[in-house]
């Protein structure tokens, strides 16, 4: 008996050694830009397996539905992007649609999706910026396009892109590298396609909030600043510092939160960040310049209780960061608590409401009980953040 004790002990211990020295070794690597970047950004992990970004059609698009096309970033690298077209839309012009050749489009001005989108006043862009890992055509992202044009699906066109590093996309993605590729579509969008900002709406899930977030305030700090029709954030964090600390890739293995016992070692480590994400400093500079150009905004921030990934508790703290910044005098977190026991709608199972006016925006705050970190870019909930977005800069788009 005690021989056998004495051997689960050995056993026990030598796998604990093992699991130290493998931990230590995830520490170590995560300490150099290329491993680092591979865990922030899961570029490498493309999720669309056996089938072809070049044919929409096998993700259950109908025949040319989706134009696949590229565009080409200031320093060189290519992305690989997709113009959807609203269901009804494509309805009343699936004739000229069905007879145009299918695949990559080296020039997407020559199609008539393109010019669907360009010449007609009423059209809408929703820019979709997807998070971390896949393509533009992995996991939920198809039923996400989808949700975003189901209010209007006659004018609300959806452009998806890969950025650098992802898919079709060349490079390696870096924070930096981000922003310039969704400066880049916004730029598109707005020269080539020719749609205004006021009709244009960005939307964010996961990492693609920070990108989002980033490319938002940068707009909204140029001379003139550039106004969009609204942001819509699902699922966002903090900053990746923040994250980090309890975030466990593919939901398992942990990064840093084994750490948070020693807060000097955390502490140390948070220094090898290289991208760090500052959403929530992001968010409240985006607020502070259209409260102080007087410029109309309106940012929707949606959250599940059951997301594993990011913990819902992120959408609180963002949300403060952003109320915080709209208030000359500021206001604390916990009397911002205090304000939503009497302001937030509670909507039973579908979660609860909070929403802060001021003369100028909107911020609103969505958290659901349920939908997971990915599964509710599909939901309604997202059709009517985007109808919202809209309608707030055109009352009469509806009609």
């Amino acid at each position: 008996m005690a021989g056998l004790l004495a051997s689960v002990v050995k056993y026990a211990s030598v796998s604990v050694a093992i699991s130290v020295a493998l931990y230590a070794a995830l520490l170590g690597l995560l300490t150099t830009a290329s491993f680092q970047s591979h865990v922030v950004y899961l570029h490498s992990i493309q999720m669309t397996w056996f089938k072809d970004l070049n044919v929409p059609e096998t993700f259950g698009f109908l025949r040319n539905q989706v134009t696949p096309f590229s565009l080409r970033t200031a320093d060189g690298e290519r992305l690989y992007a997709w113009h959807v077209l609203p269901i009804e839309l494509y309805r009343k012009h699936e004739l000229e649609l069905v007879a145009e050749p299918v695949g990559f489009v080296p020039d997407i001005t020559s199609r008539h999706a393109f010019r669907l989108l360009r010449d007609d006043p009423d059209a809408r862009l929703v820019i979709h910026m997807h998070g971390a890992g896949g393509t533009v055509g992995s996991g939920y992202r198809v039923p996400n396009y989808r949700a975003l044009s189901a209010g209007q699906p006659g004018k609300i066109h959806v452009l998806t892109f890969d950025y650098r590093g992802f898919g079709r996309s060349t490079g390696i993605p870096s924070e930096s590298g981000l922003i310039l590729d969704a400066m880049t579509v916004l730029d598109w969008a707005m020269n080539v396609a020719g749609i205004p900002p006021s009709r244009i709406l960005i939307f964010g899930q996961s990492m693609g909030t920070a990108v989002s977030v980033a490319v938002a305030n940068h707009l909204a700090l140029q001379f003139p600043p550039v106004t969009l029709a609204g942001i819509v954030l699902v699922a966002p964090f903090v900053d990746v510092p923040t994250l980090v600390s309890t975030y466990r890739v593919a939901g398992t293995i942990p990064i840093l939160s084994p750490l948070a016992r020693f807060p000097l070692l955390f502490n140390y480590l948070h220094r090898f960040i290289r991208d760090k994400w500052l959403t929530k400093d992001r968010i409240a500079q985006y607020v502070r310049a259209h409260e102080a150009n007087a410029e109309k905004y309106r940012l929707t921030i949606i959250h599940a209780e059951d997301d594993y990934d990011i913990p819902w508790h992120h959408t609180p703290m963002v949300f403060w960061h952003a109320v915080n910044a709209s208030v000359p005098a500021g206001i604390s977190y916990e009397d911002l608590e205090m304000r939503k026991l009497e302001s937030k709608i509670d909507l039973g199972a579908a979660g609860s409401v909070m929403e802060w006016r001021t003369d100028h925006g909107v911020i609103r705050e969505e958290i659901l009980k349920t939908g997971l970190h990915d599964v509710v870019m599909g939901y309604p909930i997202v059709t009517m953040a985007v109808m919202r977005s809209f309608e707030s800069t055109d009352p009469f788009f509806t009609s």
